[in-house]
């Protein structure tokens, strides 16, 4: 075991992506993950690396276009409506096949909301992140150490498959301190970047990163291809946890992030109230990760409960991928209310009623 470190959750991030060899970071400040961007500032130059605060969210998006393009590894950071300032750029990073991270630490909406934790930008991350057919890999940790541990996986599946990848927590995540071990990670094997605009380099052409297919036909291929690259994430990339799913249970909550540990917790009061509690905990959001309802399906009495801090965007998922053969229910809390356990095990009862 290597040594342990207490820090808070924002700084981890820096300090794990530093160690994923993150050449350059791009960002601009925005509560509450504007720590990202300050212990970016203190460490990068010292390394020789780029750390730049541009003028604005839209600026800081289309620097990581330029960074990614020429080759470098490149991580720029922001909430919720820095996100979606961000938004057109990163389908542009997305539509030129161009590998970065991006860090989402979530807070309240809609508009200028407020700065305590919430999981309302759920939609925005899967399914409406900006224009045109696209998606990108998104990882939900729920402590600090797998958010420390997921950054540096996200930067090798971004280069593996030339794609934006976002790592999404919360004010909660990035506010609180836990001890983190920064671990020896196994390296996968990844190609080399022989599409990056880094000069000529001995080839008789330039390579040229674009997004722009004026024929109808050419960019109709593109899509294409676009989606046989998810359609390989969504194989060899979907990760999550089950959670005291070993038998027969009388209700399976679902549930990611900070909001999954205090479903945990319900899962361990219940029991003492002899009702029997599964979980799962999807780790990314998108690839859903539809097997782990394939393999708890047959075993819950009552079907699922859907957990979140947001007024209902996950459940959609759920649904979709139980359709219809189970119910489904939903509790949750929003604009920065964090869900209690009584109230959660309050939901689970009267689900589960007297017929357990």
């Amino acid at each position: 075991m290597g040594e342990k470190i207490l820090m808070k959750g924002n700084e981890a991030i820096g300090e794990a992506a530093i160690r994923a060899n993150c050449q350059a970071f791009f960002g601009y400040p925005i509560t509450p993950q504007t720590e990202v961007a300050a212990y970016m500032a203190k460490k990068m130059p010292k390394l020789g690396r780029v750390f730049l605060q541009a003028e604005s969210e839209v600026a800081a998006i289309n620097m990581i276009y330029g960074g990614a393009g020429a080759g470098a590894r490149v991580m720029t950071s922001s909430s919720s409506p820095g996100i979606s300032l961000k938004a057109e750029g990163i389908s542009y990073i997305a539509g030129a096949e161009l590998p970065c991270v991006i860090i989402n630490i979530v807070r309240g909406g809609p508009g200028l909301g407020g700065i305590q934790p919430a999981q309302s930008d759920y939609f925005q991350a899967t399914k409406g992140l900006a224009h045109g057919d696209f998606n990108l890999p998104v990882f939900a940790p729920s402590s600090i150490q797998e958010m420390v541990d997921l950054i540096q996986d996200a930067f090798d599946v971004a280069d593996m498959y030339r794609t934006p990848c976002m790592v999404m927590g919360d004010g909660m995540l990035g506010q609180m301190m836990e001890p983190v071990e920064f671990k020896d990670r196994q390296k996968r094997e990844l190609p080399e970047k022989t599409w990056a605009a880094t000069g000529l380099k001995g080839r008789k052409q330039h390579n040229v990163i674009n997004s722009l297919f004026l024929k109808p036909e050419e960019l109709e291929e593109h899509n294409y291809k676009l989606q046989r690259k998810y359609e390989e994430i969504k194989k060899n990339e979907v990760r999550y946890e089950l959670y005291n799913c070993e038998n027969e249970v009388d209700l399976i909550i679902v549930a990611y992030g900070t909001t999954s540990r205090i479903c945990k917790n319900v899962v361990k009061m219940a029991e003492k109230e002899g009702i029997k509690l599964g979980l799962v905990r999807p780790i990314t959001i998108w690839p859903f990760p539809v097997e782990a309802f394939e393999k708890t399906i047959d075993k819950t009495k009552h079907g699922y409960l859907a957990v979140e801090m947001s007024c209902g965007q996950m459940v959609e998922d759920v649904r979709l991928v139980v359709e219809g053969r189970k119910p489904v229910d939903f509790y949750g809390r929003t604009g920065g209310m964090v869900p209690h356990p009584e109230d959660i095990l309050n939901k689970v009862k009267e689900i589960v009623g007297g017929d357990k």
